[in-house]
């Protein structure tokens, strides 16, 4: 991750560091983390996820929804004055110098790869034709295939104020009879069996309490044949001879998780296993670690701009939480315990 060293700006960590621990509370004292967040002691143990309706577990994850909403409805106008409609990395040439000019076209870029990756044609008795974008945020992506394939996208978010914003700019782009975004549980969505050619979700799992239950729900709604992509933020697979992930290491990924409403992380082999298991054909993943090295150091330099630094003060402490904590996603970039990863794969036809 050399790009990433390269890239950061010392003094400016430095003062957020600072900044983080007197308004955070951090010091020596132990982190406290959400009920389901990561292990507090001891050798952190590989994080299990039971879904059962018990009322403990419908009250946190209610929670969770809850604050992934408001941190959301909250930080999502800052995120689009200063980077515009695409809410997820970009993709860059590795080891290749970035300007900021080139940030915009590299999220363009990620959604081209992430389509290329997964073999998705655009030969026209193959292109999709009916599309998901689970956690669609202001619906970038969900505009930007309706207009390749010319296909008619649907995008669900928890964030009422990002499924508003998504239609209004559809509107706006002359797509309203193209793509429609609506407020909807992605671990219980509202649509039949069977109903999307291309199910898609660019940087949402990361913010699933069941792992298991959201590709189930893809795979549930994907058509035969359909094509299943999944952009996301995971840990690295643990070697054979571990239990878990380091104490160090969870307590780097739960105060990243307080932040940004996150429930335990995953491994990208932990996705694949799930994709086994629920018998999907053609399992691809691949690290693009590497091609996403610019992208955070450049968040914080345009975060902490006159323009970035207004937004986010107008916006509210929810966001502010969140800009405090990004130099500890480059961190655990460079420790290589943060994975920026896809999978893919089919339904059977």
């Amino acid at each position: 991750m050399g790009t990433l060293l390269h890239l950061q700006a010392p003094p400016l960590q430095l003062h957020l560091r600072t900044l983080r621990c007197r308004l955070l509370g951090e010091g020596n004292r132990t982190p406290s983390f959400p009920p389901w967040g990561f292990p507090r002691h001891g050798r952190s143990r590989r994080p299990v996820r039971v879904f059962v309706a018990s009322a403990t577990e419908t009250a946190e994850e209610e929670t969770l929804k809850k604050g992934i909403a408001e941190f959301y409805d909250e930080s999502s106008a800052v995120w689009e004055g200063v980077w515009g409609e695409h809410m997820h990395h970009g993709f860059y040439d590795t080891d290749a110098a970035a300007t900021i000019d080139d940030h915009r076209a590299a999220q363009i870029r990620m959604i081209e790869e992430a389509l290329r990756f997964a073999g998705v044609s655009d030969a026209p008795l193959k292109k999709p034709k009916e599309v998901l974008d689970v956690g669609c945020g202001i619906g970038g992506s969900s505009r930007y295939i309706a207009k390749k394939y010319g296909a008619y996208c649907r995008g669900i978010t928890l964030s009422p104020v990002q499924a508003q914003r998504a239609q209004a700019l559809a509107a706006a782009e002359g797509l309203a009879d193209k793509v429609n975004f609506q407020v909807a549980d992605a671990l219980d969505q509202p649509f039949s069996d069977g109903q999307f050619d291309l199910v898609w979700s660019m940087e949402s799992g990361e913010h699933m309490p069941d792992k298991m239950k959201f590709v189930s729900e893809m795979a549930r709604v994907a058509a035969p044949g359909a094509s299943i992509i999944i952009v996301t933020w995971c840990h690295r697979d643990l070697l054979e001879s571990e239990e878990g992930l380091l104490p160090e290491e969870t307590n780097l990924l739960n105060k990243i998780c307080n932040a940004y409403y996150l429930p335990p992380w995953c491994s990208a082999a932990e996705y694949v296993k799930i994709a086994k298991r629920l018998s999907l054909e053609e399992i691809r993943t691949a690290d693009w670690s590497d091609n996403v090295a610019p992208f955070w150091p450049a968040v914080i330099q345009s975060a902490f701009t006159w323009q970035g630094l207004t937004s986010l003060l107008r916006s509210g402490w929810k966001s502010i939480k969140g800009a405090l904590v990004m130099p500890l996603m480059i961190e655990g970039y460079n420790k290589k315990l943060i994975k920026f990863a896809i999978i893919t794969c089919r339904k059977p036809a």
